[in-house]
């Protein structure tokens, strides 16, 4: 019986770490749904940026996984834009009436798996395996 192995490996590690923020991101898109369908009111930004994050989760799944099987181009992708994506998101969102402070909050918390990824991916060098 082979041993179960750990997540140490930083391709399993980045995956689950974009699982969790698609995963969030799909929270926060039905969370503006049910707002919005509740009288609340939610702008077309809140609804771009709430559609658009969990369709970026898909992409950067599919980047990953092309880097666990090798691809550098991918994996450099995958590190640039996880530096970039939570400055961009979290900076946009704290311009004065852009959106909500719920909204804003919640963009941040969708973030922090990716800011665990920029760790991952600056802390330690990936390799396919």
């Amino acid at each position: 019986m082979e041993p179960v192995k750990p997540l140490a490996h930083p391709f399993r590690t980045i995956r689950l770490l974009v699982i969790l923020y698609g995963a969030l991101s799909a929270v926060l898109l039905g969370t503006v749904a049910v707002l919005a369908a509740t009288g609340h009111p939610a702008n077309t930004f809140m609804w771009v940026r709430a559609v658009l994050l969990p369709v970026v989760a898909v992409v950067i799944h599919r980047m990953t996984v092309a880097a666990s099987r090798g691809s550098r181009r991918a994996a450099e992708r995958v590190r640039t834009l996880a530096v970039v994506m939570p400055i961009a998101v979290i900076g946009v969102d704290l311009i004065p009436g852009v959106c909500p402070l719920w909204y804003t909050v919640t963009q941040t918390v969708c973030m922090l798996p990716v800011i665990g990824i920029a760790f991952v991916t600056r802390s330690t060098a990936p390799r396919p395996g």
